[in-house]
């Protein structure tokens, strides 16, 4: 396919760009297998780790590169392959892979596959203390030499190499202990190797290090049955898997952690649309996150376009300061206005609370208060908002016809009336869309509230972590990194519903725009 792709590229012969386009052709196709080998080895070393998913991604998207940039008959895909590539692996991956996450029990528990909850049972080990005794170290121009005393004299070993390899010795006895032997800080370094050697004294018995100053027989604690069930050698009980849950469950039926993971199939969506314990911190958040957007969307679009219409007053003098002053909330991070704020609102040292204090001898518990906090949260998300609507509403504002205006001072209307008669209704169709996408926004702002409140206080009674000022996507982010018992299952599923949510908001906003455009196109 290279060759005839490379055929197809050279001129005709005798033409005086046959040489360059050879030349180009070659480097092309060169640059192209650098680039795969390289993606080749990123996908190798992904499968390596046991991540086969990503690496499948990594290895499309070498194959889809090659063949796009590769052959001329995709020539005009090339301009649209890169968002397409970015909307798949950046978009399309993470919210398909949250959504699988969502149908198991991926959690703070079952982090593990069950190969390495088997591994680690099985690496769990105990000593036989009757077996257990001290030893000492010696070196010679020979090797190591290790002594296990035992009455007057004791036991030695061969020499041997220590190195970190597995070696086993035997051990003599002898009638007295090595004349010199090595302090315990020496011995300590070299407590890597040791743990690699295996004494065997004279009746079969094998002794390994089980201690900083000791070897004993260690043997494991379980041992794996034909049927997938752990034998525990010391008391004999069993563990038997369940893959319902993805745990082994001891003879009273209790769950072992750590537990692995398994498909749970739609458990956590009943949980979030049934479960009492959730279904009722979880409808109060999503009510709260709706209010919020939609009050956050009515609050900054209110105050940007008053100012703006306060700002496009012929008589107003010093617009352009006043101008600049209050775009400054825009200009400035959001995170650091945002933190400005939570010391503001500081219930003991704010100065907000100050002033309030000083005037009217109150002192609002901003951040213990519900209320309180669910105000305090729409007062900053206003302050950061509203600089965008006054510059579009600044916009908007010069064209609409002053034409109009001039008619209905005739008839008398003043300005409270012109602004609801004239100026509101020819600002909202073009606004729509911005408003329904201001809204989408707002019920995703995670940040607000993380650096904000962090989601605080929390609601009383819940069996999760839910607060008060939870928006969806802050309670998720909190239920998957911030709690103890993290559960990335039921975040993945809270996740997926969010998205189904938004999409609806995000078609809203594309039929909004595309009837406006077809209302401007039918008014000219």
């Amino acid at each position: 396919m290279a060759t005839m792709a490379l055929q197809r590229d050279i001129p005709p012969a005798g033409s005086p760009l046959e040489l360059r386009t050879i030349v180009g052709t070659l480097i092309k196709w060169a640059l192209l297998a650098v680039y795969g080998l390289a993606l080749l080895y990123i996908a190798w070393g992904l499968y390596a780790a046991g991540e086969a998913l990503f690496a499948a991604v990594v290895l499309a998207l070498m194959v889809g590169t090659t063949i796009v940039f590769g052959l001329r008959r995709f020539y005009t895909i090339r301009f649209i392959f890169p968002a397409v590539m970015a909307v798949l692996i950046f978009i399309a991956l993470p919210v398909g892979f949250t959504s699988y996450v969502g149908f198991t029990n991926f959690g703070a528990r079952n982090l593990l596959t069950q190969d390495r909850v088997i591994a680690y049972h099985m690496q769990r080990t105990i000593v036989d203390a009757s077996t257990e005794r001290p030893f000492v170290l010696s070196r010679d121009v020979e090797g190591y030499r290790l002594f296990l005393p035992e009455g007057e004299g004791g036991f030695i070993s061969e020499p041997f190499a220590l190195d970190g390899s597995p070696v086993e010795i035997g051990m003599t006895p002898v009638s007295q202990a090595p004349e010199t032997v090595l302090e315990m800080r020496d011995v300590v370094q070299l407590r890597g190797p040791l743990g690699a050697v295996t004494a065997v004294l004279p009746d079969g018995t094998d002794l390994t290090l089980s201690g900083l100053r000791s070897f004993a027989t260690v043997r494991p604690v379980y041992e794996e049955q034909p049927d997938g069930s752990l034998l525990n050698i010391a008391d004999g009980t069993v563990l038997t898997p369940d893959q319902s849950v993805g745990f082994y469950r001891n003879e009273e039926g209790q769950a072992i952690a750590p537990g692995w993971r398994v498909h749970v199939g739609w458990a956590n969506f009943q949980r979030v649309l049934f479960s009492d314990n959730v279904r009722q911190p979880m409808l109060q958040i999503f009510v709260w996150t709706v209010v919020f957007a939609f009050l956050s969307m009515v609050l900054t679009f209110s105050v940007g376009i008053l100012l703006a219409s306060l700002l496009q007053w012929p008589h107003l003098r010093f617009k352009g300061f006043y101008r600049i002053m209050l775009v400054l909330p825009y200009a400035v991070p959001a995170f650091i206005s945002i933190l400005v704020f939570r010391g503001l609102f500081n219930q003991n040292f704010g100065e907000i609370n100050l002033i309030l204090q000083t005037l009217f001898g109150i002192k609002p518990q901003w951040f213990t208060d519900p209320n309180l906090a669910r105000a305090m949260t729409l007062i900053v998300n206003t302050w950061l908002g509203y600089p965008y609507m006054m510059l579009l509403g600044m916009g908007y504002l010069q064209a609409i016809p002053q034409d109009h205006y001039k008619a209905a001072a005739l008839e008398g209307s003043g300005p409270l009336r012109n602004f609801f008669a004239i100026t509101l209704p020819q600002l909202l169709p073009p606004f729509v869309p911005l408003l329904i996408a201001n809204f989408a926004f707002n019920f995703n702002n995670v940040v607000l509230i993380l650096l904000l409140t962090r989601g605080l206080p929390n609601i009383p009674g819940t069996e999760i972590p839910a607060g008060a000022t939870d928006i969806l996507g802050s309670f998720t982010y909190r239920m998957s990194f911030n709690d103890a018992g993290q559960n990335f299952g039921m975040a993945g599923a809270i996740s997926t519903l969010i998205f189904i949510v938004v999409a609806i908001i995000a078609y809203a906003n594309f039929v909004a725009m595309r009837r406006y455009a077809a209302a401007k196109g039918r008014g000219q």
